[in-house]
């Protein structure tokens, strides 16, 4: 087996599901058709056109990257607060991804639909959480198999939902 990956899109959607987690990581790809996947991609090309967009780094891919002050500050656009948790960490994820390879910056969560932003701060009790995390997505995604379906209110506007339940 290939050498898989953490990204920041499984980290995301550790919060949410796991199953998730190990479908993504294995390359099957959620309906591209689903309404609520176009309409995320819409609000995340269509906002903060002025920022130096989409830059990938290794294994992270960053929405949002600018100067301010002479910092870095990296940004996550999503289209609604709803899995603010799972926003925070994937971000945070991110600015300790940039650590790691000795880049200090910081980061704001994005809700352009909200007009809303919300920074987000790597401190090091959240640097333990990813470190158990990321170990946590790898036994995940090295499983031989996804864990079977669990309904959660997220599975009815999810791109996987027939997959899962058909």
């Amino acid at each position: 087996m290939e050498d898989l990956k953490v990204t920041g899109t499984l980290i995301w959607y550790y919060y949410i599901c796991k199953r998730e987690v190990w479908l993504m990581a294995h390359g099957i790809v959620a309906d591209q058709d689903n309404q609520y996947i176009d309409l995320g991609r819409f609000i995340q090309e269509q906002s903060y056109q002025r920022d130096r967009k989409e830059i990938s780094l290794g294994n992270i891919k960053l929405d949002v990257f600018r100067k301010e002050q002479g910092q870095i500050v990296i940004g996550e656009v999503k289209k609604s607060s709803k899995f603010i948790d799972s926003a925070r960490m994937q971000l945070a994820y991110y600015l300790y991804e940039l650590e790691q390879k000795g880049i200090k910056g910081s980061g704001v969560l994005m809700f352009p639909k909200e007009k809303k932003k919300e920074e987000v701060v790597l401190t090091d009790t959240v640097k333990v959480e990813l470190d158990k995390v990321v170990r946590d997505i790898l036994r995940i995604i090295y499983e031989p198999k996804p864990q079977p379906p669990e309904k959660i209110s997220y599975c009815r506007n999810c791109g996987y939902n027939e997959f899962c339940w058909s």
